[in-house]
């Protein structure tokens, strides 16, 4: 019964068709207890923070990012948050890193899945290593080159606000 209440909106909140007193449109009402109004089930697309990452090391601006690209960019990302040089970085400092380039400090991926020795330390080299297997999974051509569509996730969407999180507005 929901799918008549678009309908029955802008029907209701339409100037009238023929010249009529206002006052003598009846209102529409909706049955109790009919269930939620229907869903869209219009794609979405949506990009995930590690592509918009790597979208932004395209240092030639011809819309394609190289494996080249990405490696050159992910050492500069990486010294500007190893300012002691140690080579290394901790949790809190790969936090910062994420913020930085992933647009939050606990997107995607972890520290704990970059970390690939365990030892709460991130080395450049884990996190090149991190963002090669991210480029092979976006790459779906499988050419050795990300375009801004292989970086573009396209999802049903069920129109309501389920699964989305803080930010989801």
């Amino acid at each position: 019964m929901y799918r008549c209440f678009p309908i029955a909106l802008m029907l209701f909140a339409a100037p009238p068709a023929t010249a009529q007193n206002v006052s003598q449109r009846q209102p529409v009402t909706l049955p109790a207890g009919s269930g939620p109004p229907p869903v869209s089930t219009q794609p979405t697309m949506v990009v995930e923070p590690v592509a918009m990452m790597i979208a932004a090391c395209d240092a030639d601006g011809d819309g394609r990012v190289t494996r080249a690209e990405l490696t050159a960019c992910v050492a500069r990302s990486f010294a500007a948050i190893d300012t002691a040089h140690a080579g290394s970085i901790g949790y809190i400092g790969y936090g910062d890193w994420a913020l930085k380039w992933l647009g939050d400090a606990n997107a995607l991926p972890s520290p704990f899945s970059v970390d690939a020795d365990n030892d709460n330390r991130i080395t450049l080299a884990e996190l090149q290593d991190a963002l090669a297997h991210a480029f092979d999974r976006l790459d779906k051509d499988h050419d050795g080159v990300l375009t801004r569509a292989e970086l573009l996730t396209i999802r049903a969407s069920t129109g309501g606000t389920e699964g989305r999180g803080k930010r989801g507005h």
